[in-house]
């Protein structure tokens, strides 16, 4: 019997707790500080603003949410890709220590602040798998977990069996285990950091595409098709979705997308042998595998695509294929829904923060690990405006320096995910686990 046509939507907009009733734009206003962009980094900025008493006035084009925040696999992979010595090296002595620090506690500071706000998100942490996918990919895991255990991180290496019975895949023989890890519904989270906004005075405001930003008698004027909004400081905060506001700014990363599928409810059973606990996974492959549960025992799977239509270039085909690799019992399981969400990816695979003008910050390119990361920017924009100095921030800031040929390589993306798919096949057939 075939399965019923599998619907393309969000799976966490049919799940996330109701969002703030917010109005387009149809006035003007003067404020402190605009932030434009309502996901994570955006809502969060908002949020430690308000809390400090400043004015804010927080704008999205579409939805709270609608871009990448929403759509994510909702993972709270705690760590970088890079060691602590290496975040050092990248970005010298004062930013990496910070940064160091800021990562020890990203997790938990997380967490803390859902319980804090008093955002219902569905958060769970169980802790988070990062499984190798080949012999090499086993080193440098090990150097990486070795690197920041020795810092101060709680990391178990898993070896064997004890890396089977830890996620219910055949399909790994080494892992680490990050307890402070796990997961929320990403578009709850978002919501909630707009809602927390508004009861401490942010204005937050729907549907309001910004088109056009300008410096009149040293303060930002903003405008939108029926409002105007005059601040002191501006924050951009679209990340994978930004366009042309600022020039170049869409230019320091390249816009990868992710597909995420969701299955029906897995039973009692396949939940006591698939991530038991309710643990998170994702893989070392650089067309990643990962998955997590919802609230209600679907399982959510995802893998790197190749646009924003989830079947091109064979994407939800991709992602079908990779649960039948990393769970190959449940490779038959009804799926109930597929979509796709961008990412920012920056070349070092870091978040940037800048300043290219006097009163206008940006933090954007999260790279795959928004959840936890979106958090530690919107406290670093939000402490940057209310004085604290650029010494004392985890990132330097950086000049908006556009990608070389950024145009030609742009054009190429749709291709990534079939030859990262392709160089995965051959690492794991040349250097299998």
């Amino acid at each position: 019997m075939s399965q019923r046509p599998i619907k393309e939507e969000i799976h966490w907009a049919l799940t996330a707790e109701a969002g703030p009733k917010c109005q387009k734009l149809d006035e003007t206003l003067d404020v402190d500080v605009l932030v434009v962009g309502g996901g994570l980094t955006g809502c969060r900025t908002a949020l430690g603003l308000a809390e400090a008493g400043t004015s804010v006035a927080l704008v999205d084009s579409h939805e709270i949410g609608w871009g990448a925040s929403g759509r994510s696999g909702g993972q709270c992979n705690p760590i970088w890709r890079q060691t602590p010595q290496q975040l050092v090296e990248m970005l010298g002595a004062t930013h990496g220590e910070t940064l160091i620090k800021t990562t020890l506690t990203a997790a938990e500071d997380l967490f803390s602040d859902i319980k804090r706000f008093g955002i219902d998100c569905d958060a769970v942490q169980a802790g988070w798998i990062q499984a190798a996918h080949t012999k090499k990919a086993r080193k440098n895991m090990r150097t990486l977990g070795r690197s920041w255990a020795e810092v101060g991180l709680d990391i178990e290496e898993l070896e064997g069996r004890a890396v089977q019975e830890a996620t219910g895949s055949p399909a790994y023989s080494f892992a680490l285990r990050h307890s402070a890890g796990g997961h929320v519904q990403p578009l709850s989270l978002t919501r909630g950091y707009a809602r927390a906004a508004i009861a401490r005075g942010a204005s937050v405001f729907e549907r309001t595409p910004i088109t056009g930003l300008e410096r009149v008698d040293g303060k930002w004027r903003a405008r939108s098709g029926s409002g105007e909004i005059t601040a002191e400081n501006v924050v951009l905060t679209t990340n994978a979705y930004s366009n042309g506001l600022w020039q170049g700014l869409h230019q320091t990363f390249h816009p990868l997308v992710s597909i995420v599928l969701a299955t029906k409810p897995l039973d009692a059973v396949q939940q006591q042998e698939i991530l038991p606990g309710k643990v998170t996974i994702s893989d070392s492959r650089l067309a990643i595998y990962f998955a997590r549960y919802d609230r209600d025992g679907r399982l959510i799977f995802g893998c790197v695509g190749s646009s924003d239509n989830v079947d091109a270039f064979g994407g939800f085909g991709r992602a079908k294929r990779g649960l039948k690799t990393v769970f190959p019992q449940i490779a038959d399981v009804p799926i109930e829904r597929k979509w796709a969400g961008r990412i920012a990816v920056t070349p070092e695979m870091m978040p940037h923060l800048h300043e290219p003008a006097p009163g206008l910050l940006a933090g954007i390119g999260f790279s795959g690990r928004g959840i936890a990361m979106t958090s530690v920017m919107g406290r670093a924009l939000s402490a940057k405006l209310l004085g604290t100095t650029t010494d004392e921030l985890p990132f330097p800031i950086l000049p908006v320096k556009p990608i070389p040929f950024h145009g030609i390589t742009s054009r190429l993306v749709p291709l990534a995910a079939p030859a990262m798919t392709l160089k995965d096949r051959f690492d794991s057939m040349t250097n299998g686990v």
